[in-house]
């Protein structure tokens, strides 16, 4: 693939800043990025998240796995690359959101070390914040509705992260919430304690 630069594509800079778009927000842009296993709780935290955001007037946006899926990666399926190409897309979405000054918060089981490490690469290290939503691989399973640990068990859906394809836990993560065991709402005070210690939000 040729690089921009290659094609005769120049980036345009506006004359409307992220600083400015932070100070009109009244709080700081970062990307909130939750990964853990299928049912360990990352969309229902990062909802329950925003809800309690928007209650304080913050600009956010969730972008969820499946919902994503759904349209600007619908083309894409489970092998290795597409789902590296699945982050990669995410990572310049989540980006372009913060650059605007909002909160992002994506729901991703991100299942590799590397593709995440690119990630933050890409949106910078002070922006980025990796949060592991550990839950047991058995609590998953228990959690799940749809039925998908026991149609990827059965052979039915191929590489199904925890079963027929890896998982890799975040090395050192910015927060680790046990959300197999702790209850959604203590989890949601701690990442609102989290976001105001590193002076994000007020």
């Amino acid at each position: 693939m040729k690089k921009p630069e290659e094609l005769n594509i120049t980036r345009h800079r506006g004359n409307i800043t992220r600083s400015k778009r932070e100070a009109l927000n009244q709080h700081k842009g970062a990307v909130l990025w939750f990964t853990g296993l299928s049912g360990s709780g990352k969309s229902t935290l990062a909802h329950a998240l925003e809800d309690k955001l928007y209650e304080m007037g913050c600009r956010t946006m969730v972008l969820d796995g499946d919902n994503v899926r759904h349209g600007l990666c619908g083309d894409l399926g489970f092998s290795d690359e597409d789902r590296k190409e699945n982050i990669r897309r995410i990572s310049e979405v989540a980006n372009l959101f913060m650059e605007a000054g909002m909160i992002i918060l994506t729901a991703f089981i991100s299942p590799f070390l590397s593709d995440r490490e690119k990630a933050k690469e890409l949106i910078g290290e002070e922006d980025f914040f990796e949060i592991y939503c550990d839950c047991p691989l058995e609590t998953c399973e228990d959690r799940d509705v749809k039925g998908l640990y026991k149609k990827a068990k059965q052979g039915e859906i191929k590489n199904f992260t925890g079963i027929s394809s890896p998982y890799e836990p975040p090395v050192n993560p910015h927060l680790t919430l046990k959300s197999g065991a702790r209850p959604l709402q203590e989890c949601v005070d701690e990442l609102i304690s989290f976001l105001q210690a590193k002076e994000i939000i007020r």
